[in-house]
């Protein structure tokens, strides 16, 4: 048993204690939170509250906190798009609201739960028994084309090309606004935002390298951009707050644009549309891509018009 303490800040009194804590534990689920609170595990001042109290400027809150458990990972017989396969790699056209593998309070419905049972024993064991297979990910509500490797050896390869940025990885998203140049370049460091826990930011300490290239394809509407992301480094959250550190957030990112979305979109309109690479057996490059998803379609021609 572990028993962590954190100290109410002026700047975060009114909030849920439930919401406190999920922003200073990103890694649990919110659900989890919820559950270790009305089990007793968590007290503010040395009493037992619920989810819903309104944490006071300087109230102790403890959280005790058990060993964890290794996850049970179970196959499940969950459709993919599959744009390619052979006996090394699976390239998966990955739709939105599906996570790419499972983490504490969220053990199914996952990228991993399918290929575990399309590919049986046959994935990558580097990253462990919940990332099989999985050597880059992209966020749930981010849809597109993601590799997943079968064996060790593809997968110390294609690691090896994301570690040297000569993966060619290009991103399609709508963004608010007008961009003032056709094309440029943003060049940071990005890493955990230092109150927020769930989100990123730029040029934090102990932040991480991180360049993206974007380039506008049409103006939407007057209000919105359709840009092309080219990445040179792959950070978490990279190209959103990127575009979001010119002022151009991605439409429907709630965490780093605007609250509401008036199309009642589920995220942020950001699709992975081409991944290419050497193939790590063949020595060949290879390319895929992703179309559009429908509802991105859609929202493109509607806001066209």
């Amino acid at each position: 048993m572990e028993t962590i303490f954190f100290t109410v800040s002026e700047e975060k009194a009114g909030i849920r204690l439930d919401s406190f804590l999920v922003e200073k534990l990103p890694e649990y689920s919110r659900s989890y939170i919820q559950k270790m609170i009305q089990a007793g595990k968590v007290t503010v001042n040395e009493k037992q509250k619920k989810n819903g109290y309104k944490i006071e400027k300087e109230d102790r809150i403890s959280l005790l906190l058990e060993p964890p458990k290794e996850l049970e990972i179970l196959a499940e017989d969950i459709p993919l798009d599959i744009l390619y396969e052979d006996e090394d790699l699976v390239i998966i056209n990955k739709p939105k609201q599906m996570v790419v593998h499972p983490a504490p309070g969220h053990t199914s419905g996952t990228i991993v739960n399918a290929l575990l049972y399309h590919c049986k024993d046959g994935l990558s064991g580097i990253n462990g028994v919940l990332r099989p297979g999985i050597v880059h990910r992209i966020d749930q509500d981010t849809t597109g084309v993601i590799v997943v490797c079968k064996n060790d050896r593809t997968h110390r390869d294609i690691a090896e090309q994301l570690k040297e940025h000569t993966i060619k990885r290009t991103y399609f998203a709508i963004v608010h606004g007008h961009l003032k140049e056709e094309e440029g370049t943003i060049e940071s460091t990005i890493g955990r935002h230092p109150v927020d826990r769930k989100k990123m930011a730029m040029n934090v300490k102990n932040g991480k390298h991180a360049v993206t290239h974007y380039k506008v394809l049409d103006t939407l509407n007057g209000r919105f951009t359709y840009i092309s992301c080219q990445l040179e480094t792959g950070r978490t959250h990279q190209i959103r707050v990127h575009m979001a550190s010119l002022g151009h957030p991605i439409l429907g990112d709630a965490v780093y644009g605007p609250s509401k979305c008036p199309f009642h979109l589920q995220g942020q309109t950001l699709h992975a549309g081409v991944l290419g690479f050497i193939h790590p057996t063949t020595k060949e490059y290879m390319e895929f891509q992703a179309p559009l998803p429908e509802y991105f379609r859609k929202l493109l021609d509607k806001l066209s018009l």
